[in-house]
């Protein structure tokens, strides 16, 4: 496409019909696993709320303990619940075409090429499904949270990395490989730095959370974190505000492609770097603006539902697939 959009060149106008936003039901119980590299949450999803959430610290002894641990997380709530028959688990890092196993996560010990899904059925008894854990998290920001009532949203957590997914009317949409909305590996600045993927300028290695903070200590010539890198910005420091903007610009471009490829209605946007707040906000906003002046703007929302969602959004992926 060259030149200006097609509706303000006088050509066909696309149709102005919504996509449906009915939802399948999210009635019956189900019960949400979170696997992190520090914790393992767990709860219980009922028409909407959830309920009896707990967690404990992720074994760092290699996948069958880790599977150990969240089984006795699961196993008192199904005693509890008996009407709970689903569970849905996120765990970070890629997975397998068929959402059997996970292909590497870089953030646990001895999690590479692990049989998830058949190992907790084993030691659970019940159906289990499984998915990337930003998925999940965008299904329960689009379901239950900041997206709630669109007919389509994307969910990018900017935190250690930068992780999206994307929600189709209710459902996530994973693409033909299983893949889709990977935009942390979209190539941001080519021959930039490195990803821990092995990607050279991607947008996770020039804009998250570790970005700032490995770009702030360079610029700063002493060990800098990823909220004191923001503090310093905001208080005046000059290098310090280089660096944030440099990475608030980069995340605010890479959505106004995003809104031209996808035409989201709503981006979400949650994470750990997202929890500064308006300063934040308000840059990636305008650096959106900027970079899709002339298309739709996008509208950019925090995330509603914290830490929780990577528990409520792996319940809800067990109940609407």
């Amino acid at each position: 496409m060259t030149g200006r959009p097609a509706e303000q060149t006088g050509a066909q106008r696309p149709s102005t019909e919504r996509p449906s936003t009915e939802r399948p039901s999210t009635e019956r119980p189900s019960i949400g696993i979170d696997i992190g590299g520090t914790k393992i949450a767990v709860g219980l999803l009922v028409d909407g709320e959830l309920h009896d959430f707990h967690s404990s610290p992720t074994p760092d002894t290699g996948w069958p303990a880790v599977l150990d641990a969240a089984a006795a997380l699961v196993r008192p709530l199904l005693e509890r619940h008996p009407g709970a028959q689903t569970v849905g688990l996120g765990i970070p890092g890629p997975i397998s075409t068929d959402r059997q196993r996970v292909v590497f996560a870089p953030n646990i010990y001895g999690f590479t090429d692990v049989p998830v899904v058949e190992g907790l059925h084993e030691r659970l008894g019940v159906s289990v499904s499984m998915e990337n854990d930003a998925k999940v998290a965008a299904l329960a920001e689009a379901t239950l949270g900041a997206a709630r009532g669109s007919s389509s949203s994307v969910y990018i957590t900017v935190s250690t990395g930068i992780g999206s997914g994307i929600v189709l009317n209710g459902r996530l949409w994973r693409g033909f490989h299983g893949v889709a909305g990977e935009l942390g590996h979209v190539v941001s600045v080519t021959g930039g730095p490195v990803s821990g993927a092995g990607q050279a300028g991607t947008l996770e290695a020039v804009a998250s959370g570790t970005a700032i903070a490995r770009d702030a200590s360079y610029a700063l010539n002493r060990e800098v974190s990823t909220a004191e890198a923001f503090a310093l910005a905001q208080s005046g420091d000059r290098l310090a505000g280089l660096v944030v903007r440099a990475a608030m610009t980069r995340i605010g471009l890479a959505i106004a492609d995003v809104q031209k490829m996808l035409d989201p209605e709503v981006v979400v946007i949650g994470g750990g770097v997202a929890g500064v707040g308006p300063y934040f906000f308000e840059h990636v906003q305008a650096a959106a603006d900027e970079a899709a002046a002339g298309f739709a703007r996008p509208q950019i929302r925090p995330a509603l539902l914290g830490g929780r969602a990577g528990v409520i959004g792996a319940a809800l992926s067990a109940l609407l697939g």
